[in-house]
Order: C-alpha cells, then structure tokens, then sequence
C-alpha cells in the first residue's frame, strides 16, 4: 500500500492535467464533451455537470479519455459526411469533425501540451518557494586509474559543462553523466582561470541508485564537494524561477529523445525502461522522502506522458496529428482503409512497448 496510494495520486493528477488539456481546447472551439473519464472500465462513482459532460472515476487507474458529442471514431474525418447526415444544424456544430484542421490539431495537442505545462508549473513552485541548487561542482579527489585520471581531471577543477550543457549546480554533475548518451563525455573544467576541455570514457558497472533501485551506473572516478563547504541555495524570483523551470523541461525533453534514439540504435540501456509498475515502485519510495521530491517526479512523469503521447504512433496524440500532417498536405483526409491500417500497425507497436517495459519491470522485482 505504500507504493500503491503514492502511484494512483501520481497517475490521477497527470493523466487528469493532460485530459483536461484535450477538454480546455474542445470547449474553447465549441465541441461537445460528453464523457471526462480517469481510469478505464467500470465506473466507481461520477457526476454530470451542467453543460451534460459526465465526469468519473473508473476502476483500472492506469490513463483517461475525454469522449466529444457523436463520437465513433472522433479522430477520423474519413466518415464525416455520414456522420453529418445523423445530426442537425445545431448540433453539427458541436461535432469534432466539422471544426477547421487547426483547431482540431490543437485539441489533440492539447494534452501533451498541459503535460509540459503541469511540470513548468511545479518547477516554478519549487524554485520560488523551496529554492535552487547553484552550488559550483569543484572535483575533491580523483580516483587512482579511473576514466578521470586517465583523461587529465585533477583536485580543484571545476566542472562548468557536461557534453555542451552548462553546469549550475553540483547536483547536476551526476544527472548530466548518466544522461549521455555517448561513449565519450566531454568535459569543460576551469583550472586556475584557464577552461581546459577534457574528453572521458566512463566505465559501466553494475549498481544501484539513492533508492537502491538496480541501474547500470557510468562512472567516470570523481568525487565532488562544495568549495570552501560553500553551499549556495537560494531562492528565485518569479522571471528566474520560470526560465529555470522551462530550461529544466526542455533538458528533461532532449535528453529522453536521446536516450530513446541511442535505444533504437542498439548503444542505449534499454533496460532502464520502465512501466507502471516501476512507476509505482518509485513513486512510493520518493514519497518517503517528503513532498517535494514527490511532486518533482510527478514533474518528469508529467513530461515524459506528454512527450511519448507526440510520438507519431496511431492511437496516441501525435499519430493524430500524423494524420492531420497528411490532410494538410493532400488536401484531404486519408482513407478510412488507410487510417485502420496505421491503427494496426500502431496498436502493435504498443503492445510490443508495453510487454518489453513490463518484462523490465517483473526483472527489476527478481522473478526473472
């Protein structure tokens, strides 16, 4: 139970932000919204409000949807002249299908584009209320033939990027290491005023991270301290907090889209790849340690719903707005045919996706 409640409160909250970003735009462009749905299946209790959208809690917590007035396929406009034909004038005008190509593309979007919203927000919280790390990364040993050693790194450097990203904060030395992507880091330190620029090839060992989760760790051999005991922790202003906020989501963004190409690619770790039961597990045990790293990690789940639900996979947001690239570009929809054709194609992608993720995640429990 300690995993399961932190993980449903996660999973309501984003899958409820990114639902209510399909909904916002909907109603701003005059679509009738006849379901607001957390969770899929029986519903365990729900309420109409006055303009007829029913709002529920279903059983199986695992995602959401939003239902529009006269759905069938809501996303397809392959079928829209039979579809007009069923209802009047007045009500046409509430149908997804009769809406211009962009405003449907913006309901779609919608949800991912709350996602980012949701974890803008929560950074700009934590960083105006609790404050941001901007202690230097000053190296106080290097370890004795370590992939430091051995590419020049010495006592009293300072670490100013990590791979061309710039580093504010000690904290971000170990985040920036196990990001990359690439067999070899580069390095700018700062060596008696001088910024040297070292290249290092990290080993990869066995371990486990601050949860005690099992990780594959890529060590470089340093140890990090602050100059003089020095820690520098400060609080920011609302313009600071939101350009550290929205820089935070756009590393978070490029780095996953790496990490996922260096999958694809055979040179990733893809057995860090997680489903929902990893989720839980982790969510439960960084419940523990208070609420601010909670709602930190619902930031970056909040991200990474948004950014896989852009992916131009039919089923998900971003096939749609495949299919909407493809009606811009012809002039009209593709055929119902086609569009069932990429559903499939789509559907088996995901099945593929999510039993790879549950595998990693029944391993990362020891029974396999």
């Amino acid at each position: 139970m300690s995993f399961i409640l932190p993980f449903i409160i996660l999973i309501i909250v984003v899958v409820f932000i990114h639902e209510y970003g399909h909904y916002y735009f909907a109603k701003k462009y005059g679509v009738g919204v006849t379901d607001f749905s957390i969770g899929f299946g029986k519903e365990l209790f729900g309420w109409n409000d006055k303009s007829g959208t029913r709002w529920k809690i279903c059983w199986i917590p695992l995602g959401g949807y939003v239902k529009f007035f006269g759905d069938r396929n809501v996303f397809s406009q392959a079928d829209q002249e039979e579809l007009l034909k069923k209802y009047d004038k007045e009500d046409q005008e509430k149908l997804f299908v009769t809406k211009p190509l962009y405003q449907r593309s913006l309901i779609v979007a919608g949800g991912p584009i709350a996602n980012f919203v949701l974890a803008i927000f929560i950074f700009l919280f934590i960083y105006m209320f609790a404050g941001k790390d901007f202690t230097p990364a000053v190296i106080d040993e290097v370890q004795k033939d370590s992939p430091a050693e051995v590419a020049g790194m010495q006592k009293n450097d300072v670490i100013l990027e990590i791979d061309n990203i710039k580093v504010e904060s000690i904290l971000d030395v170990s985040k920036l290491i196990l990001m990359s992507t690439s067999e070899i880091v580069d390095f700018k330190i700062s060596r008696y005023d001088q910024e040297i620029l070292l290249k290092v090839k990290p080993k990869i060992v066995a371990g486990v991270d601050n949860l005690g989760n099992k990780i594959n760790k890529r060590i470089v051999g340093i140890k990090l301290s602050p100059y003089n005991n020095e820690i520098n922790h400060k609080r920011l202003g609302p313009a600071n907090a939101l350009i550290e906020s929205v820089n935070e989501v756009y590393f978070v963004t490029t780095s996953s889209l790496k990490y996922m190409g260096s999958m694809l690619t055979g040179s990733g770790d893809s057995s860090q790849l997680g489903g929902p039961i990893r989720i839980a597990k982790i969510s439960g045990q960084v419940a523990e340690f208070g609420i601010l790293p909670f709602i930190s990690m619902m930031a970056y789940i909040s991200i990474s719903l948004g950014l896989i639900n852009l992916f131009p996979i039919p089923l998900l947001d971003g096939g749609h707005l495949m299919f909407y690239a493809f009606e811009k570009v012809l002039g009209k929809p593709l055929s119902q045919k086609t569009q069932e054709g990429f559903f499939r194609i789509g559907m088996f992608l995901l099945l593929t996706l999510m039993f790879f993720a549950t595998f990693n995640d029944l391993k990362d429990l020891g029974l396999f």
